[in-house]
C-alpha cells in the first residue's frame, strides 16, 4: 500500500481491483458487467466492485465499501455493491482470505452447468491433477470441489458456502455455482487469480479428456 491512512489503503485497493477486473475482462472471464472482485481491508471492511458496472472500464470510482463479515454496504459509499457481496462476506467470515474473485470463465462455467443440481450441493471429485498443487491444500493429491445450487435468493447461496467452509477441513479455496460460475480466494488478488487459473485449467482438462462432471461421484456416494 502506498499510504498509511485508511483513505490511502482504500484508494490503493480500489485501483488494484480496477486493474484486476480489466485484466480478467480482457481474458473473456468477466464479460459485460458479469463477475465481481473484492479485497478485505485491515479495519474490518471490504471493498468490492460495484453492481452493473462494465468490468472492462472500471476505475476506483466504481468500488463500494462494505462490512467484511456481513456484506452490508456502508452508508455514503456509492455505487451499489455487487449483488453477490454476501457470498464474499461468507468467505471472509469462515476463512483467512484477503481477496475473493468471482468470474464466469468458460470451462469452469461449463462444468458448473453440467455438474450442478437445483436443490442440493454436489461434490465434484478432483484427483491426480498436477494443478491441484496450486491451491495450497494440505493434501494436494485430491480434493472435492463443491458445486452449490444457484438459489435466486443470493444470501441462501452465501449460507450454503459458509456452512460448507465452516464444517470442512482442508476445503479447496474455491467453489462453483450451478449454471453460473466460479469463485476463488487467497491472501491477495494475485493468489486468488492464480488459484482461479488452476481450477479453470482443471475444468478444461475434465472436458477435454471426456470426463463427464455430471456423472462423477464422490467416493462412497450412491450411483
Amino acid at each position: 500500500m502506498n499510504g498509511d491512512s485508511g483513505y490511502g489503503r482504500q484508494t490503493d485497493a480500489a485501483d488494484e481491483l480496477a486493474a484486476f477486473s480489466r485484466e480478467l475482462y480482457k481474458r473473456g472471464w468477466m464479460p459485460g458487467t458479469a463477475g465481481n472482485l473484492s479485497v478485505r481491508l485491515p479495519d474490518g471492511h471490504a471493498m468490492i466492485t460495484g453492481s452493473g458496472r462494465d468490468k472492462g472500464t472500471l476505475t476506483r470510482q466504481d468500488m463500494a465499501l462494505v462490512d467484511a463479515g456481513t456484506g452490508e454496504q456502508l452508508s455514503g459509499s456509492p455505487p451499489r455493491a455487487s449483488a453477490e457481496t454476501t457470498i464474499h462476506a461468507a468467505v471472509y467470515r469462515t476463512t483467512d482470505a484477503r481477496a475473493v474473485v468471482h468470474v464466469h470463465s468458460p470451462y469452469a462455467t461449463a462444468v458448473a452447468c453440467r455438474a450442478g443440481e437445483r436443490t442440493r450441493t454436489r461434490m465434484l471429485p478432483l484427483a491426480g491433477f498436477e494443478l491441484l498443487k496450486g491451491l495450497g491444500l494440505n493434501s494436494p493429491a485430491a480434493t472435492d470441489l463443491p458445486v452449490f445450487p444457484n438459489w435466486k435468493d443470493v444470501p441462501r447461496i452465501a449460507a450454503d458456502v459458509a456452512a460448507h467452509l465452516h464444517g470442512t477441513a482442508d476445503a479447496p479455496p474455491g467453489f462453483l455455482i450451478a449454471d453460473h460460475g466460479i469463485t476463488t480466494w487467497g491472501d491477495d488478488l494475485r493468489q486468488a487469480r492464480n488459484r482461479l487459473e488452476c481450477l479453470e485449467s482443471i475444468c478444461q482438462l475434465l472436458l477435454l479428456t471426456g470426463t463427464d462432471p455430471a456423472h462423477q461421484r464422490r467416493k462412497g456416494e450412491d450411483s
